[in-house]
């Protein structure tokens, strides 16, 4: 058996040989197909790694910036917490100008009143969020560099759509053309033999 040729070099062979049926814009159609999945496989890592980069570092100077800016202060629980998934009860506080103040925020489900809980006031005297943690800005930078890997793979289908859609006009337009070309021609009969032809 050694003049047989293995299945996927037949399978290859077929597909170099000429159609007669494959237009050129099919096989630019294929070739545009190949590209934009390569394009896209070398740009995603490209664009996350930037992405994710650019995020971190943005989120991580917004984490110095916050943690600069607030403070944490020990409050007092002013009412039982109730036990509930993430209560929130009102606290007292000394703000940062010294006087006491009042306001509600979250805090562990069922604490008693006068049970001190710990809680971030902003230079306004208000409570605020905590600093962002570094699993935060992990978490942040990830999701813009998912972000950007979808943005790249969706601008390469909507450029191959776009080039598809335009070969497929073509396409149309040149079997108008031929049609508009033959079309005349099948309606005629040739002449009737004379008779004793």
């Amino acid at each position: 058996m050694a003049g047989d040729v293995p299945r996927p070099a037949r399978a290859a062979a077929r597909r170099r040989r000429p159609n007669p049926l494959r237009r050129r814009t099919d096989r630019l159609r294929a070739r545009l197909a190949v590209g934009t999945l390569l394009a896209v496989a070398v740009l995603a890592p490209v664009a996350m790694a930037g992405a994710g980069d650019h995020a971190h570092r943005y989120f991580r100077a917004v984490a110095a910036r916050q943690a600069d800016v607030r403070q944490p202060v020990t409050a007092v629980l002013v009412e039982d917490a109730p036990r509930v998934p993430a209560p929130r009860a009102e606290v007292r506080f000394t703000g940062p100008d010294s006087d006491a103040r009042t306001a509600r925020t979250g805090v562990a489900p069922g604490l008693p009143a006068g049970s001190a809980v710990r809680v971030w006031v902003g230079p306004d005297g208000r409570l605020a969020d905590p600093p962002m943690t570094g699993d935060e800005i992990r978490s942040r930078a990830a999701g813009w560099a998912l972000l950007a890997a979808l943005v790249v793979a969706g601008t390469g289908a909507a450029a191959y759509g776009a080039a598809a859609v335009l070969l497929r006009r073509h396409d149309l337009a040149a079997w108008e053309a031929e049609w508009a070309a033959t079309a005349p021609h099948l309606g005629r009969r040739s002449p009737p033999p004379a008779p004793g032809a």
